[in-house]
C-alpha cells in the first residue's frame, strides 16, 4: 500500500489520540539511530546530523542524542539558533540532553570535520514549496560532500505525494531550476511507503528504501493504490497446460510502421510473439515494407485495411511508427471502430491529441482501450507542458484515465498505471537502460499479447508494465546495460521472466507465501 501525506497525518493523529503515552517521534528517532548504526556496521562513526525545525527535525534530534549515547561522534547542524522554540516538546528535550552531554551544535557546515555518514532531518513529508536560501545551500553542500546520506522519512526537498523535487519543474526566467533536494543513498521512512518515493525524481533521491512501521498497524487501512512488484503480479501470469493449441492464445494485430519507421511496428510484433500470442498479424503503412519479417517469419504481414476489418483479433496494437499523416489518421479512425481491446501508443496518441473527432470516437467505444503515453505524449493529450505532467505524474495519469475512459500507463521512472475509477499503481521495476528507442514499442506489443491470451485489461496492464521493467532488470543482470540496452534484448528477457512467473512451481511458491502471511 502507498500512503499519501494526508493519510499519514490522519494515522499519526489517531495514534496520538489512542496512545497518548507513546511518542512516534521517539520511535522514529530510535529507528533512525539503529539504521545509522547498522550502516556503520556497529562501529563508532563520525555523524553529521542536519536538523530542521519541524517533526522531521525532532526525529533527527532524538537520533542524534541516542547515537551520542552509543559513543558516536555527532555534530548537529541547524539553520538558525532562533528556531529552538518552534521544536516539538520531545525534540526540545532531546536537544537539551544532547547539548548537556557536550554535543556539538553549529549553524554552518563544519568545514573542519570529516564524516562517515550524514543524517538528513531538515524537512519532512509536509513540504509544499521549493527549498531556497540557506537551507538549499546546506542541501547542495551535503550532496557535494561525497559522504553517504541517510534521509529521515523523505529526502528533504522531495514531494512525498508526487515524487517531484519541489521547484524543479518550474525554473526561473533563465530556465534554471528552483529548489534543491537531498540525494540520499538510503532512506528510512516511517509508518508506510509514500508514492513520491517511487516515481519521478523519487528513485534517484531516495536510494535504498527501508520502511519502519514504528509499531503502527496499518493492515486495516483501505487503499486501492499500491506499488507493483514482481512478487505481487507474478500470480497474474498465464500458465499453460500440455493439451494446448495456438488458437487458445489469441491473435494480435499490430498497425503502424510508416515510411522510415517500420522498425517500431516490427518491435511491437516481435514482442507479442515472444510473450506467447498464438498468431501475430503485422500491417505496416509503409509502401516499401517487405513481405515478411526475415528474422521472425512467424509474424504474418497483412494490408492495413484487411487487418482492421478482421473479426478474429483478440487485441489490436495501434501507433508504433505510424506517423501522423492522412493515411495514419484514417486507419486509426477505422481501428477505433473495431470491437476489440486496443493498445494505443506513440503516434496514435498524438493523432488523438490533435483530433477532436478521434477523441469523441474513442469515448464512444465500448471495448477497452489502453493508452501508453510517455510524458510528452501525455502533455499533448492534456494540453499541458511536459514539466506540468512530471510535477504530478499520478494526477496526470488519473486525469488521462478519467478523461478518455481508458486504462493508462504513464511511462517513465516509476511508471504510473491509472484506471477510470481513479485507482492507481506505481511500478517498481525498471532501470535507466530503458531510456532508449523502441522500449515503448516493445511494451505495446507485450500488452497486446497478454490481452490476446485472455487477461483482464487491468491485469494485462499491471502485469505487462511490471514485466517490462523486470525484463530490463534481468537484462542488466546479464550485463546488457544500462548503457546500450536495447528493446530487442528486453523482449528476449521478458520471455524468460514470464516463463518463470507462469510456471506451476512459481504459482505454488506465491500461494505458500500468501498463506504464510
Amino acid at each position: 500500500m502507498l500512503f499519501s501525506v494526508a493519510q499519514i497525518r490522519q494515522i499519526e493523529a489517531e495514534f496520538a489520540t489512542t496512545q497518548p503515552q507513546d511518542s512516534l517521534m521517539q520511535r522514529a528517532g530510535d529507528a533512525t539511530a539503529r539504521y545509522a548504526e547498522e550502516f556503520l556496521d556497529g562501529k563508532g562513526g563520525r555523524i553529521l546530523v542536519l536538523a530542521g525545525t519541524g517533526n522531521n527535525g525532532g526525529d533527527a534530534w532524538v537520533a542524534a542524542r541516542r547515537l551520542q549515547q552509543s559513543w558516536h561522534r555527532v555534530t548537529v547542524v541547524i539553520e538558525s539558533e532562533t528556531a529552538e522554540k518552534s521544536l516539538a516538546r520531545q525534540a526540545q528535550t532531546a536537544r537539551k540532553e544532547f547539548l548537556s552531554a557536550q554535543g556539538r551544535l553549529v549553524t554552518a557546515w563544519p568545514e573542519d570535520e570529516t564524516h562517515d555518514l550524514i543524517l538528513d532531518g531538515l524537512l519532512g513529508i509536509g513540504i509544499t514549496r521549493a527549498v531556497t536560501g540557506k537551507m538549499a545551500a546546506l542541501i547542495a553542500r551535503a550532496n557535494a560532500s561525497g559522504v553517504p546520506i541517510c534521509a529521515i522519512d523523505i529526502p528533504s526537498g522531495l514531494s512525498a505525494d508526487t515524487g517531484a523535487v519541489m521547484g524543479s519543474t518550474m525554473g526561473n526566467a533563465m530556465g534554471n531550476r528552483l529548489g534543491e533536494a537531498i540525494r540520499a543513498r538510503n532512506t528510512i521512512t516511517f509508518i508506510g511507503a509514500k508514492p513520491g518515493m517511487y516515481t519521478g525524481d523519487g528513485r534517484d533521491h531516495c536510494g535504498e528504501i527501508r520502511i519502519d512501521t514504528l509499531g503502527v498497524d496499518t493492515s486495516l487501512r483501505q487503499s486501492n493504490n499500491s506499488l507493483l512488484t514482481p512478487e505481487g503480479v507474478a500470480g497474474m501470469a498465464p500458465a499453460r497446460v500440455h493439451n494446448s493449441h495456438k488458437g487458445q492464445f489469441g491473435t494480435v494485430g499490430v498497425l503502424g510502421g510508416a515510411q522510415g519507421m517500420l522498425g517500431a511496428a516490427v518491435l511491437a510484433a516481435r514482442a507479442a510473439l515472444h510473450l506467447g500470442a498464438g498468431k501475430i498479424f503485422l500491417a505496416p503503412l509503409a509502401d516499401d515494407a517487405p513481405g515478411f519479417d526475415p528474422l521472425h517469419p512467424e509474424i504474418m504481414l497483412k494490408k492495413a485495411r484487411d487487418l482492421v476489418a478482421r473479426e478474429t483479433l483478440e487485441s489490436l496494437v495501434v501507433g508504433p511508427g505510424m506517423g501522423t499523416g492522412d493515411a495514419a489518421r484514417n486507419m486509426l479512425a477505422a481501428a477505433l471502430k473495431a470491437n476489440v481491446p486496443l493498445v494505443l501508443d506513440a503516434d496514435a496518441l498524438n493523432l488523438i491529441a490533435d483530433g477532436r473527432a478521434l477523441q469523441n470516437q474513442l469515448l464512444r467505444r465500448t471495448a477497452p482501450h489502453l493508452l501508453t503515453p510517455h510524458p510528452g505524449e501525455a502533455a499533448r493529450l492534456l494540453q499541458a507542458s511536459t514539466s506540468e505532467i512530471q510535477a504530478d505524474r499520478i494526477k496526470a495519469a488519473c486525469t488521462l484515465a478519467t478523461r478518455f475512459n481508458a486504462l493508462v500507463v504513464l511511462k517513465g521512472s516509476g511508471s504510473v498505471i491509472a484506471f477510470p475509477d481513479t485507482t492507481w499503481h506505481i511500478n517498481s521495476t525498471g532501470n535507466p537502460g530503458m531510456a532508449s528507442g523502441g522500449m515503448g514499442d516493445a511494451l505495446a506489443g507485450m500488452l497486446g499479447a497478454l490481452l490476446a491470451q485472455g487477461l483482464a485489461p487491468e491485469e494485462a496492464l499491471m502485469l505487462g508494465t511490471c514485466l517490462h521493467g523486470a525484463a530490463a532488470d534481468r537484462a542488466l543482470e546479464q550485463h546488457c546495460g544500462p548503457i546500450g540496452l536495447t528493446a530487442s534484448e528486453v523482449i528476449f528477457a521478458a520471455r524468460e521472466v514470464l516463463n518463470e512467473w507462469s510456471s506451476p512451481t512459481a504459482h505454488s511458491r506465491d500461494a505458500d507465501s500468501h498463506h504464510a502471511h
